[in-house]
């Protein structure tokens, strides 16, 4: 097997996700809209943190169910900034509501897997990075997707966010040429 990516380090839950999640491309709306949340929540932290929590993430906010989570209001933020297995952080916690509530909307209006693969012409954009170091933390098309998205509501979707989000979701295909993943996922 060639090698690996490298940004997983050795954590074994960390080289799973590696191997069988990130890049993977994602036409769900509802997981794309959960794991652009999730990103969300990771501004600030590393992403193992949020890898760990996931499921914690996934029973506190009833499995990511948009029409649900559009509906809460203050006691349902009191009752998460009480929850331990989450990251209780006020701010993204109201982002989440009013993302699902944009969510809605985009969902509704053209559905959300379009709206974001449109972004790359409905296809994985393919990148060819040899080293971590060559990856952008953001690109032109990251910029104008946040734009988009917090012309529509969202909130704590920055470009760099959102570019993390596309590889995670395989929108863009940043696995290195020299990681095995690159040439399978094509």
């Amino acid at each position: 097997m060639s090698d690996r990516c490298g940004w997983h380090g050795l954590d074994e839950e960390y080289v799973r996700y590696h191997d069988e999640e990130w890049g993977v491309p994602e036409y769900d709306s509802r997981a794309l809209w959960e794991k652009l949340v999730l990103d969300g929540f990771q501004a600030g932290l590393s992403w193992i943190t949020i890898l760990r929590k996931r499921d914690n993430f996934r029973e506190s906010f009833q499995g990511f169910n948009p029409e649900v989570i559009a509906t809460w209001g203050e006691a349902d933020v009191q009752r998460l900034l009480q929850n331990e297995g989450i990251i209780r952080h006020r701010g993204k916690i109201n982002a989440t509501i009013t993302n699902a509530q944009a969510y809605l909307k985009i969902e509704e209006a053209e559905g959300f897997s379009a709206f974001c693969w449109k972004y790359v012409d409905n296809k994985p954009l393919v990148n060819r990075f040899e080293r971590q170091s060559d990856v952008p933390p953001q690109t032109e098309m990251s910029l104008q997707f946040s734009k988009d998205l917090k012309k529509a509501g969202f909130k704590f979707c920055g470009p760099t966010i959102v570019y993390a989000w596309m590889e995670a979701c395989g929108l863009v295909n940043d696995h290195l040429t020299t990681c095995f993943r690159h040439d399978e996922l094509l």
